[in-house]
Parts: C-alpha cells; sequence; structure tokens
C-alpha cells in the first residue's frame, strides 16, 4: 500500500515575482491600509488600554516566583534542591546552611532565580515536596534596566507577597 504524495506547485517562478519588488509593494499597501484603518476607528484595538487596565489574570497563572513562610514567620523551604534540580532552564541556584529550629535540617542560606533564564515552566513548583516555591504573585510584567534586578535573592523571593488566597489557589480558579 504507498503512500498519497501530493505535489504543490511552487510559486514564485515569474520574472516580478523572484525580484519581490511587486510583493513588497502589495505588503506595504496592506500595512498601510491596516494603519489608516486603526487610526480612523481605534475601537478594534486590543491593548490600548494596557497599563491602565490590567488583564485579568487566573489564579494558577504561573508569573514570579516566591517562597512561602509557616505560619510563625520561618521559610518552609528545607533546601532540598528539587527545584533547582527538576529546572530545565537550570535557573535556579540554592547553597544550603544548618536549620536551628526544629522544623527541619537545613534551610537556604542563599535562593537565587535568574528571572533572564527563566521559561516559566513551573517545574520548580511540581518538584517542591512542601510547597515552598509558588508562581502565584500576579506578576506578569517583568522589566527593568539592569541585567542584575532580574536575579531576585532569597529575601526578595520571601517578602513578595501572592496575589490570590490560598482557596482560589487550591482550585485552581479565580
Amino acid at each position: 500500500m504507498g503512500a498519497k504524495v501530493k505535489t504543490i506547485e511552487r510559486r514564485g517562478s515569474t520574472l516580478t515575482e523572484r525580484i519581490y519588488l511587486i510583493e513588497i509593494f502589495k505588503g506595504m499597501a496592506r500595512t498601510l491600509r491596516h494603519l489608516v484603518r486603526n487610526l480612523r476607528d481605534n475601537k478594534k484595538l486590543l491593548v490600548r488600554h494596557y497599563p491602565e487596565v490590567q488583564p485579568e489574570i487566573p489564579a494558577r497563572w504561573r508569573g514570579r516566583h516566591r517562597l512561602t513562610k509557616h505560619d510563625d514567620g520561618t521559610v518552609k523551604c528545607v533546601a532540598c534542591f528539587m527545584c533547582q534540580t527538576n529546572c530545565p532552564a537550570e535557573c535556579i541556584s540554592i547553597t544550603a546552611k544548618e536549620r536551628l529550629d526544629d522544623k527541619a535540617e537545613k534551610m537556604p542560606a542563599s535562593f537565587n532565580i535568574n528571572l533572564l533564564e527563566c521559561i516559566y515552566c513551573g517545574y520548580c513548583v511540581e518538584a517542591c515536596p512542601l510547597d515552598a516555591i509558588r508562581m502565584d504573585t500576579g506578576i506578569f510584567s517583568v522589566t527593568d534596566n539592569n541585567r542584575q534586578s532580574f536575579i531576585i535573592g532569597l529575601e526578595e523571593l520571601l517578602t513578595t507577597p501572592g496575589a490570590y488566597s490560598e482557596e482560589d489557589y487550591k482550585k485552581g480558579g479565580a
């Protein structure tokens, strides 16, 4: 039984199509038509009110990272390195130190996430056995002029609040 093969005729064989000059003018004419239409009636533009009107984001949307704390204010992370090991972008770096309270054996001395390398896949959240790391901050626009400010450390991860309540986070919708 042979495979069905469909032969598609190749376009662009004439001299004017090979020069691309006419095709460039066609593309520019289409762009100019869109520009004139949008200038006359801008109600169809989707992002014209962006800075003032923020988009609605569901509770399970993966935004910027944060670390959660226990009720007494201590960090939940036990520096098990599961998030660092599971990260495909290798953007998480953790160094551990001994923990002095009775919650676990160790805790993170430093916990850095490079947001320029992060692909926001959420594997770190799935790998964490204690629900210590979350991506529920609601921060979806991360911009700055300095590369160093995209490396967020332990203090910033601990002070970043969650944007949703525990019930919204657990059931998966806002």
